[in-house]
């Protein structure tokens, strides 16, 4: 049996669940919406795949079908809330919601219809995080005392992105990604492995500001660069920084009693684990400066290709979406984990100067390693 997806919008993100959907047998397009119809016919002709003429067609058609919404940040609530009224499964791109009540309001509807409401990002189920995680669970760095993650991406207002395209045409939302900000559209990507790992976080410190004015665009705009301190319930201190101000750094840094694991791109699958042991040579302490690359045993997921700054199968949230309904099982990227992530996301976005710290009022699991890391 074929599963069936149905994209509503389709700017510069869809191609990449398209190119990530090229490499994931089993799942195909039922339909596609967009409020642009220049756009949507351009991205549904390059892609072969079947256009809808309003969003009520795409809710009716194809009944079974998981509504991927990549619709603008600002349209998520509204969009995602109309696609749960009729009983349809949805995965969101980030954030789930711009606003905490309004992501509750939609947890709550999720919860009361037996739906399963997921959030992007999806690489917590991918092969790096995955495999940080089975060094984790085995101890190989010992205890985690403290982990540095990084998501800084150059001084990007400075940036040629007028030129940045996708696939089929559609230019990067430059107006869009300053107003919504660097936090709402990255934390995700290393929160959502520190939730998948540790579980809930308890407390937020952070402070949150935007150090380059005068963006090109409509205002008013978010803070490009946000540094949180995070408390967990069960796992190690963490600093998390995002930036669209300082030099690109993906990296993240989880130092245990033993030595340092890391990784270096978040935003690559594929990307190198590393265990560097700690050692004492001549009085001198350091870490081993040839550190050695882990590696999970079998076959893990579908790559896709490296296009522009990522290499990620943005198919893989979806797919385990497909998985647990077939199973019958909890989803792991599950309703809680999406409401979470966006409650904590907000909370390091929207801090400011001077917050402090900020008890978190929602809460999730850890999640269930992949059957190939386990």
């Amino acid at each position: 049996m074929t599963n069936q997806v149905c994209l509503l919008g389709c700017g510069f993100v869809a191609d990449l669940y398209m190119r990530s959907l090229q490499v994931m047998p089993g799942i195909e397009v039922a339909g596609v919406y967009d409020l642009n119809s220049d756009r949507l016919k351009t991205f549904c002709e390059f892609w072969k795949v079947p256009a809808k003429a309003s969003f009520d067609a795409l809710l009716a058609d194809a009944p079974d079908a998981i509504i991927l919404n990549l619709t603008n940040p600002s349209a998520h609530f509204e969009t995602t809330k109309a696609c749960l009224d009729v009983g349809r499964h949805v995965y969101s791109e980030k954030p789930l919601a711009m606003t905490v009540e309004d992501a509750q309001t939609l947890y709550d509807l999720a919860q009361a219809k037996e739906l399963m409401l997921a959030s992007a990002p999806c690489s917590s189920l991918g092969e790096a995080a995955q495999t940080l995680g089975h060094a984790l669970r085995n101890n190989i760095a010992g205890t985690p005392r403290a982990i540095y993650a990084e998501l800084d991406d150059g001084f990007i207002p400075q940036a040629a992105y007028k030129k940045w395209l996708s696939e089929s045409g559609a230019p990067w939302p430059h107006e869009d990604e300053f107003r919504v900000g660097c936090t709402l559209e990255h934390a995700g990507y290393y929160l959502g492995w520190l939730l998948s790992w540790f579980g809930p976080v308890r407390t937020v410190v952070a402070a949150s500001a935007e150090t380059i004015p005068n963006k090109e665009g409509a205002g008013p705009f978010a803070p490009d660069l946000s540094v949180a301190t995070l408390f967990f319930e069960n796992g190690p201190v963490t600093r998390l920084t995002c930036s669209i101000t300082a030099p690109h750094d993906h990296s993240i840094r989880i130092v245990g009693d033993k030595g340092v694991l890391a990784c270096k791109a978040a935003w690559d699958n594929a990307a190198k684990v590393t265990y560097a042991k700690r050692m004492t040579i001549r009085r001198r302490l350091l870490e081993n400066p040839f550190p050695r690359r882990l590696k999970l045993t079998q076959p893990t997921h579908p790559k896709v290709a490296r296009w522009g700054a990522a290499a990620m199968n943005f198919m893989l949230g979806p797919a385990e979406m497909f998985d647990a309904l077939a199973a019958d099982r909890p989803c792991r990227l599950s309703n809680e984990f999406a409401l979470h992530m966006t409650e904590v996301t907000l909370a390091i976005q929207n801090a400011g100067e001077h917050s402090g710290a900020q008890k978190m009022t929602t809460t999730c699991q850890a999640m269930e390693p992949m059957t190939w890391a386990q």
